[in-house]
């Protein structure tokens, strides 16, 4: 399992050591959500942002574009020190190249649905991706509740990287704490993003472990 602070929740006075506080307690990716206020309502940092912190950290820094132009984006995110970009199903037409150019940049590919997007949107891709993120809010705001209908859509994924013998990772985003984990974990969820869940602890690093405990007690076994 993975757990991934999502920076979207810290405090943007001081990206620097937030990032390093992740780090220290536990934290095994860093979640960076990229938004362009124009695909979600919402704008929050781009490339130089990541630039800046990538010497501060060791973590995996996984890009979540949430933006409707993604092509022009990752090439820079991937310069800026992305290890992994995340786009979304909704793009429709544009995934295959998306993917195909994500590929050509060494980097690892995400494919994220959004809650009123059925997992076949993404079926078609599933041999061609490293991770596909179920999203378990709207997106472009933190601190929204875990949407419960969800669950279900987790539960295919998995069933299809079962059947199918691929290696997928799935990553949940959105009111992600410990009880909502491990309700993802048993359905097969891995990945767990969460933001408010983590940065808004006084004690992040007991809030980690405490969601890690949780998760691999619960956890659906293969």
């Amino acid at each position: 399992m993975k757990i991934a602070p999502s920076l979207l929740a810290a405090d943007f006075s001081k990206l620097k050591s937030e990032t390093k506080r992740a780090e220290k307690a536990g934290g095994d990716w860093l979640h960076l959500d990229i938004m362009d206020g124009h695909f979600v309502p919402n704008i929050s940092f781009g490339p130089d942002v990541v630039k800046t912190l990538r010497p501060e950290s060791k973590m995996f820094f996984d890009v979540h574009l949430m933006c409707s132009r993604p092509e022009i984006l990752l090439e820079p995110f991937a310069q800026a020190g992305a290890d992994q970009i995340i786009i979304h199903a909704e793009l429709n037409e544009k995934v295959p190249d998306l993917i195909w150019k994500i590929r050509e940049l060494n980097l690892k590919v995400g494919l994220a649905v959004n809650p009123p997007t059925a997992p076949t949107a993404a079926e078609t891709y599933l041999n061609k991706i490293d991770l596909l993120l179920v999203m378990t809010v709207n997106p472009g705001f933190g601190g929204q509740s875990f949407m419960e209908e969800c669950l279900p859509k987790i539960q295919q994924v998995w069933e299809w990287r079962q059947s199918r013998g691929l290696g997928y990772r799935i990553e949940v985003d959105g009111g992600i704490d410990t009880k909502t984990a491990i309700e993802c974990s048993r359905m097969g969820a891995d990945t767990f993003v969460s933001g408010t869940g983590l940065f808004k602890k006084r004690d992040m690093k007991k809030a980690i472990s405490r969601m890690r405990d949780g998760v691999e007690k619960n956890r659906r076994r293969n």
